[in-house]
């Protein structure tokens, strides 16, 4: 898991948002934008296009 500072001022880099962990803590979602960006060997992809689109 990350670090929790680091939680504390990662934001959706779409819409500036809050994220948090997926179900399974190996990504980070931004509800708003229905985005998941992947976590890789502990660090945190905040890419829009390395995103997954989430369903509804």
């Amino acid at each position: 898991m990350l670090d929790k500072a680091l939680m504390e001022i990662l934001a959706c880099p779409k819409c500036k948002g809050d994220i948090h962990y997926n179900d399974s803590k190996n990504g980070l979602v931004c509800d708003a934008c229905k985005l998941e960006f992947p976590i890789r060997d502990d660090i945190p992809v905040m890419l829009i296009d390395e995103a997954k689109v989430l369903s509804s």
